[in-house]
């Protein structure tokens, strides 16, 4: 019995490392103290150091906090109230739910493509805000699909008990429905920060011209044009550490809220 699971870890560790070595690689070298790539001299934090004293790197950051904070509270709001409005109609609609959940599923690019043509047809100059209102479409979906997760849990008699107690609409909401939702709520705002942050097709095509409107999925593309130093992968260190840590943060919260 023991050695027949000998071959499900060795299939588990050799697809873990498949997936992850690169990753590890790329770790370690933003500790190298070589300006080389590839090869290792020796342990160093300096590269970490270097990025903050990149005026190019921290003007690119504070645009990618503007955008991923703003493109989360809006499409938090606008999937929460989308997966609400789904839940409670009374039939439900296949038609409806591919249109709801499309831009989970169209390839980045195309999405991209569409809504550079949208904005250019409107003639809304690209910049920050673009990217934001493109962040919003691509990420509300995803926030829709948490929450209707825990709406299909959600124990409606509890809210029909409240209205029969005399509570208003919006008194059942924040006292029964909200509190209930949240930590799906919290899950799904994670979901759609994380997605923002690394998210660089789209920004790529919606962001207007000079570094005003740079984030810095785009500003990592512009320095490995050049070649890939350990400051590259400093920097690509930091943004999958912070992305790791709201996805697990986001997968806790959703176990927390099973039955």
């Amino acid at each position: 019995m023991r050695n027949s699971r000998i071959p499900g870890r060795l299939v588990l560790t050799a697809v873990f490392g498949f997936l992850y070595l690169p990753v590890a690689v790329l770790v370690l070298l933003s500790f190298n103290e070589s300006g080389l790539p590839t090869t290792w001299t020796g342990f160093s934090t300096k590269w970490y150091g270097a990025l903050l004293g990149n005026g190019k790197i921290l003007g690119a950051a504070g645009n990618t906090l503007v955008v991923a904070v703003a493109a989360t509270i809006v499409s938090t709001i606008l999937g929460t109230l989308l997966a609400l409005g789904m839940e409670a109609r009374a039939r439900k609609s296949g038609t409806l739910e591919a249109i709801a959940f499309a831009p989970m599923v169209i390839p980045d690019i195309v999405l991209a493509v569409a809504l550079l043509s949208f904005f250019s047809k409107l003639n809304v100059t690209l910049g920050l805000h673009t990217i934001i209102i493109s962040h919003v479409i691509f990420d509300l979906a995803f926030v829709c699909s948490v929450v209707r997760a825990r709406l299909k849990n959600f124990d409606y008699s509890v809210v029909e008990a409240s209205r029969d107690l005399g509570a208003s609409g919006w008194t059942t909401f924040w006292r029964i429905t909200f509190p209930s939702i949240m930590p799906a709520v919290i899950a799904g705002a994670l979901l759609a920060f994380t997605l923002s942050v690394d998210e660089f097709i789209i920004s790529f095509f919606t962001a207007g011209a000079g570094r005003g409107s740079t984030t810095l999925p785009m500003q990592i593309y512009s320095m490995i044009r050049f070649g890939i130093t350990p400051e590259v992968n400093a920097l690509a260190t930091l943004i999958m550490g912070v992305s790791a840590t709201a996805l697990l943060l986001s997968q806790w919260l959703n176990r927390e809220q099973l039955p």
